[in-house]
């Protein structure tokens, strides 16, 4: 079975820029990445650079990148195959 894992991030639609911001957390202390795409969140451009952004930082396809839960929140969860908590870890920094 592929190794795969679990990331929940922050968006900030229309944040001038597609970035990572760093590590931040929810307020039952649970890390969340924060990430500012400059899409609009409207008609899901701003999960299609979401992907995009973590698939390209992660060095893996946009299909190995999914939305599994607040698609049309700011707090979304996405499930990333073919990575483990070390890839993650060496790509965006210990939380």
């Amino acid at each position: 079975m592929a190794e795969h894992v679990r990331l929940t991030v922050r968006v900030t639609p229309k944040g001038g820029s597609d970035a990572v911001d760093g590590w931040t957390a929810d307020e039952a202390g649970r890390p969340i990445l924060k990430v500012r795409v400059s899409a609009a969140a409207s008609e899901g451009a701003a999960n299609a650079a979401v992907v995009a952004l973590i698939a390209k930082a992660l060095k893996r396809p946009r299909s190995a990148v999914r939305i599994t839960a607040g698609e049309t929140s700011r707090v979304k969860r996405l499930e990333i195959e073919g990575v483990d908590a070390e890839a993650l870890a060496a790509t965006f920094g210990t939380p």
